[in-house]
Formats: structure tokens, C-alpha cells, sequence
């Protein structure tokens, strides 16, 4: 098994934690996820007092430099140890460098079905968080077909083998790489975003029957299944999915498993939150871990929250994910008060004997200082 660009050299010099250590086998795929989309960079500016004002400027207190849009799923998958490789195009800018930089070198992450386009400026975009919410601006030209993009032919075939992929289904806009990605035997989960038609039509999601799980929102769930409870959405929505979960914003998260009946509702946990950029990505990308390490339902839906949780108290999409070591650190000092957290006491034996003290890498307010 090749092991090309599995962990770079960041993700090397750190006491690595492989939550799938127990069920690797011979003639595994090489990658545990794979994913594609579009790569941002993310200006993320905290600290505002409010929404800005028509006429007026407004001074934040804090700003970060991180890369975003998909690249907020694949760092969290990476940190969280599993095996992560991304096909997008990157602009041959100096934000294209930068994000292919921090991925592939800073997180580890494969981008050997990755190709840059000559010509073409890396999207951006701008983030302000304030009472608890972000606004975002973003500005972008939809990359060219790789045909025209001057992009290696000899790149290898995509999508590859993996144990799982993850998808963000697009009405009306159909993603043949899903079901051949599900013929070669790829678990499929799937999110959603805002449905900019409002036809709200399952129908337009013809993906979905390739999809194990589906992640969408409350308001998502609810508008879609046109019911008026998103309990009563997930229940409806594994007519057309087998999995179904459905987040609840501060309030946790709800599934419903139809093939087995199964259902598993968890509370959120209440932190303090600096920038909520990113947040729904980590959650998807904590159930995807819990998932292929074949954890029970109720412990996948804990796990994704605690992820999603702890990333909101750092700034950036990308940058905020949380590395074992730091659900480690969480566990330490929330197992003394276990009586608040029982759900969680399934980490004590996952993460026995596990001493890591590396801290990853966050948002700073430039691309980078030159050495020395």
C-alpha cells in the first residue's frame, strides 16, 4: 500500500492517533475519505459588536487567514486521523500556494487528484462573526473543465477506491463520481445547503440513493420533508436514505437509522463560541470517524457535536477543527465532572494510554511571515 502524502510532515512529528488502527486489514482501500469541491480562502475578521453599518467603518478585534469551503471538511477529517485525500483546483495565485501549502503539507492531506489552473484566481471569502452568528461574502469564477485547465493527464483516475466519501448535494446539479464511488463500495454521506431555488424537492437530490447518511440542518430537514418537526423530518427523510441525521443547532443532534429502526437524540454542549465558521463541516466530518470505527449511533452523534463544539471556540473554517489531542485534553479534565457528561464516558477507553500534546495549527491573521 503506497503511503504518498498520507501524513505530511507537520502531521509526522506528532504522536499519531489512528481511530481505525483495530479494523485495518490487508487490501484496504488506500484512502479512508474522499471528497471534492471548491477550495476558498477564508479572511475571517471576530470581535464585532454587531452587523456593519451602511456608511461607516467598523474595526474587529480579531482576523485570521485560513483555507475554506471544502477544505473545511478535509482538515477535519485529516485531524481526526483518518486518511484523507481531495480533489479540487487550485489557482496558480499566491492563495492557490497558500491553500494547497497548508493542506497538503500543513494537514497532511493527499491532493494527488488535485490539479492548479493556470490563469484562474483562487475564490475568497470573507466571514464576520458577531452575537453568535457569521455573514459571508464571497467572490469566485467556477474553475474550467479540467479539459482546458492545463492539467496533468497522466493524473490517475478519480474517484479513488476509499472506505467512505463525502458529498454536498446539490439540487439539480447531479455528481456522476457519487455512484461510481458507491459501485466500488465507498459508504456515501451526504450534506446540503440552502436551497437557493426554494423548490425544496427531494426529487432533485438524485444522489441521495447512493447515500448511506444524510446530514441536513433542522430547517433543511424540515422543508424538504415539509413537516413542521425536525424529529419528525428525520423520520421521514430514511423513506429516501437509510441513515438519517438531522442537526439541531445548541440543541444537539437527532438520527434515525430506518434500516434498523434504531433512533439516538444527544444534547449540545455549551461552550462559549468565537466564530461558528466551519462548525457543521467538523460535525460531519466526527460522524464520518465515529462511523467507519463501527461506533454505536448515540456515540457517533456525541462524538460529531464534541467536535463541532470545540471548533467553535477558535476562529477559521478549516483551522478551528480539533485534533485528538485536544478531544483528549476535553476528556481530561470533563471526565472529573462525569456526572454532566455521561455520554461521553465511551472516550475513557478509547483514549487510554493517549498522550499527545501537539497543538495544530490555527488561523493567524496573515498567509505567513517570512523566515527569519
Amino acid at each position: 500500500m503506497s503511503t504518498r502524502n498520507i501524513l505530511g510532515p507537520r502531521a509526522r512529528r506528532q504522536q499519531w492517533f489512528d481511530p481505525l488502527a483495530a479494523l485495518r486489514a490487508a487490501g484496504d482501500p488506500e484512502w479512508d475519505v474522499y471528497l471534492t469541491g471548491t477550495v476558498f480562502l477564508d479572511i475571517i475578521f471576530t470581535g464585532l459588536d454587531s452587523a456593519p453599518v451602511r456608511g461607516t467603518e467598523s474595526w474587529a478585534r480579531g482576523m485570521g487567514s485560513s483555507p475554506g469551503g471544502i477544505a473545511n471538511m478535509a482538515t477535519a477529517l485529516a485531524r481526526l486521523g483518518l486518511r484523507t485525500s481531495l480533489a479540487a483546483a487550485f489557482g496558480d495565485d499566491m492563495y492557490g500556494d497558500y491553500c494547497r501549502e497548508a493542506l497538503e503539507s500543513g494537514e497532511g492531506i493527499d491532493l494527488s487528484f488535485s490539479h492548479t489552473v493556470p490563469g484562474w484566481h483562487s475564490p475568497v471569502t470573507v466571514s464576520m462573526a458577531y452575537e453568535g452568528e457569521r455573514t459571508m461574502i464571497s467572490h469566485g469564477h467556477e474553475a474550467p473543465p479540467k479539459e482546458t485547465a492545463g492539467y496533468d493527464p497522466e493524473a490517475p483516475e478519480c474517484p479513488p477506491r476509499a472506505r467512505a466519501c463525502v458529498s454536498s448535494l446539490v439540487p439539480g446539479r447531479p455528481q456522476e463520481w457519487i455512484a461510481t464511488a458507491a459501485r466500488r463500495g465507498s459508504r456515501v454521506f451526504a450534506d446540503i445547503g440552502w436551497d437557493e431555488t426554494g423548490s425544496w424537492d427531494l426529487a432533485a437530490l438524485a444522489e441521495l440513493g447512493d447515500c448511506e447518511a444524510f446530514l441536513p440542518n433542522a430547517a433543511e430537514a424540515m422543508r424538504y420533508t415539509r413537516t413542521d418537526c425536525p424529529r419528525a423530518a428525520a423520520h421521514a427523510l430514511t423513506a429516501y436514505v437509510p441513515l438519517a441525521v438531522v442537526t439541531l443547532g445548541a440543541e444537539g443532534a437527532y438520527a434515525v437509522d430506518g434500516r434498523t429502526g434504531e433512533t439516538a437524540e444527544v444534547p449540545g454542549i455549551a461552550v462559549e463560541a468565537l466564530d461558528p465558521t466551519g462548525a457543521g463541516d467538523v460535525f460531519v466530518a466526527g460522524f464520518v470517524t465515529a462511523s467507519l470505527a463501527d461506533w454505536p449511533l448515540a456515540d457517533r452523534l456525541a462524538f460529531a457535536g464534541l467536535t463541532a463544539a470545540l471548533s467553535v471556540q477558535e476562529f477559521g473554517g478549516s483551522l478551528s477543527a480539533p485534533s485528538w489531542a485536544e478531544v483528549a485534553r476535553w476528556w481530561h479534565l470533563a471526565r472529573e465532572r462525569c456526572a454532566e457528561y455521561p455520554r461521553f464516558a465511551f472516550l475513557d477507553a478509547l483514549l487510554s494510554g493517549y498522550e499527545c500534546t501537539a497543538v495544530p495549527r490555527r488561523a493567524v491573521p496573515t498567509l505567513g511571515f517570512r523566515a527569519g
